[in-house]
């Protein structure tokens, strides 16, 4: 079955918020707690701030439909002179099915279109299947990074770059 992506419009937000959601609630469970995924799924995936990210220039939201069932989605920014691949999420019935390699295609396609050598993207140290996806796709591990993100909370992730 074909893979369709397409760019995120304003009236796709709520069903990209859900999918969000529902994929944050299977990846993350057992490596972040409760309050610290709802905090950022408030942070990140509020209503009004995906349409501004959906509207900005800058960004690139895209999302992936198979046999005409959102799947996932991608967002990806400009950030501190790099491209980076900021959301990549799979509905959690729909992994292993191709559309995180595509997604990723994509969105090499488009920073190599906006010019640049590289991509990079932010992942949690303890996410190994993300890791293991990312690694799959070409991406190797450049650093690693602590930040703190308020109330308390911190995202220790890896840095992976994939070089296009």
């Amino acid at each position: 079955m074909p893979i369709d992506i397409r760019p995120i419009a304003p009236d796709d937000i709520p069903a990209i918020a859900n999918l969000a959601r529902a994929t944050w609630l299977d990846a993350y469970a057992d490596i972040i707690s409760p309050e610290q995924i709802d905090y950022m799924l408030a942070q990140r995936y509020d209503h009004e701030r995906l349409r501004a990210e959906a509207e900005d220039p800058q960004k690139w939201l895209c999302q992936a439909y198979l046999d005409n069932t959102l799947a996932g989605f991608a967002a990806c920014e400009i950030y501190k002179g790099e491209f980076k691949l900021d959301k990549l999420y799979i509905h959690p019935d729909m992994q292993r099915k191709g559309i995180g390699a595509a997604l990723v295609r994509h969105t090499a396609a488009l920073a190599h279109e906006q010019g640049f050598p590289s991509m990079i993207l932010a992942v949690n140290k303890q996410n190994e299947q993300a890791i293991r996806a990312y690694t799959r796709y070409g991406f190797r591990v450049r650093d690693k990074t602590v930040t703190d993100i308020g109330n308390g909370f911190v995202m220790d992730d890896y840095v992976m770059e994939k070089t296009l």
